[in-house]
């Protein structure tokens, strides 16, 4: 007999666990200190190199029990994967149908970095209204990370709604989304309607912490939410309109006269900037880098009649662009596989209540059961084990501590 949790507990036992398993998987004092290695060094795994990173041992099963497995998962009649794939996790999926027509570990919590921008959006645009403008002051700007990424805001200057969004799409503006907080009604509240869309997404390996993406101990999302982020963010059409703007004019200031001036979108297979060709039929999507969670990218891209949504979460391979070879690989394949492939799970899983228990959809034939708790396919044997395992690091998610240290995707 299971005791009934109220849902912030269950919220802070489901975040606590990802921390833990997240914190447990980053082994290496280079990763622990929330620095990369440095290119040129062993590949994670690699003889003499950091011990490789492991994905949960209980991982979600919404949308699939085959989502919820380790390791690449493909169905019958796709063509074979990419070779050298070595990011953490990703997923491949039909924008229209919701199939996922492959996957690696897609429901891993990891660090998002910028691309949680995207829920941002997703939750911030509907209710900001388009032709609002904003004075910013000082306190719109308090509490951005060392170091963050930003577009160039003044304190004192107005700005319009369009042009702060295209702050945050193109230059990953954390000061762009910390005024817009400002006008969503502050940063703690669209952290709280931010967790809240996550969930009416169905997106439950997300836990947020912060607006912007900014490293932060506990914050986590996973490919598969990433995946149902976009695919949400499709469907508005000024969201779609500003993730597929490659280049934009920005308002100025005092440094250039009050002259607008050029931006170009850090999301370079996109913009096309710095060595990355544009890939054909690309939509757009959002990028992101932090230290601890390595390059994010998601995008979305049209061809032969099918839209596909594609995630990749830190590549572990010291090569220069490697996300952007990993996504252009990707969407390749997945349109190489749209049709043909008998997908491996959904991202239109039923809802809550219906056999969907927070943890993941338990398949037919699963050996996992169901769990009332809400805690799914983990169980509390895992949650047993995560704070264990968080004694060792410390509680970072019910404790929270100062932040710093990170650069978000400056350029990508």
């Amino acid at each position: 007999m299971r005791l009934p949790i109220s849902p912030q507990v269950r919220r802070a036992l489901v975040a606590l666990t990802a921390t833990a398993v997240t914190a447990g998987a980053a082994v290496g004092p280079a990763v622990a200190s929330g620095h990369p290695a440095k290119p040129g060094t062993a590949t994670p795994g690699a003889p003499g190199g950091e011990a490789k990173k492991q994905p949960p041992a209980n991982m979600s099963q919404l949308g699939g029990a085959q989502l919820g497995a380790a390791g690449d998962q493909v169905g019958p009649g796709a063509p074979a994967l990419p070779p050298e794939l070595s990011a953490l996790s990703w997923v491949v999926a039909d924008a229209d149908t919701g199939q996922v027509l492959g996957a690696r570990n897609a429901h891993w919590p990891l660090p998002p970095a910028s691309t949680l921008k995207m829920l941002f959006a997703d939750t911030v645009l509907p209710g900001v209204p388009h032709d609002a403008s904003r004075k910013v002051g000082d306190e719109d700007l308090k509490g951005m990370g060392d170091g963050s990424s930003a577009v160039g805001i003044v304190p004192g200057q107005t700005y319009q709604v369009p042009d702060l969004w295209r702050g945050v799409f193109l230059r990953s503006g954390n000061d762009a989304v910390h005024v817009l907080a400002a006008m969503n009604g502050g940063v703690p509240k669209t952290v709280a309607d931010m967790q809240r869309k996550a969930e009416a997404l169905g997106a439950r390996d997300t836990h947020v912490l912060s607006p912007d993406g900014y490293d932060t101990p506990g914050q986590v999302s996973s490919a598969y939410d990433l995946a149902l982020f976009l695919r949400s963010g499709l469907k508005n059409k000024d969201f779609k309109a500003y993730c597929g703007t490659a280049s934009a004019d920005f308002p100025g200031g005092p440094n250039t006269k009050g002259k607008p001036f050029g931006i170009s979108n850090t999301n370079r297979m996109l913009s096309g900037i710095d060595g990355v060709a544009r890939y054909p039929g690309l939509i757009g999507g959002k990028n992101g880098y932090t230290t601890n969670a390595g390059n994010t990218l998601a995008e979305a891209a049209q061809r032969d009649g099918h839209t596909l949504v594609v995630t990749v979460m830190n590549p572990q391979e010291n090569k220069h662009d490697k996300v952007y070879t990993e996504m252009r690989q990707l969407l390749d394949w997945g349109f190489a596989a749209a049709g043909k492939a008998k997908p491996v799970g959904t991202l239109d899983p039923p809802p809550a209540g219906t056999g969907a228990g927070k943890g993941g959809t338990v398949a037919a034939g699963s050996a996992a059961g169901s769990d009332d708790s809400g805690l799914g396919v983990l169980g509390w044997t895992g949650i047993g084990a995560a704070v264990i395992v968080a004694g060792g690091v410390g509680v970072l998610v019910l404790t929270r501590r100062k932040r710093g240290g990170s650069q978000t995707d400056a350029v990508g």
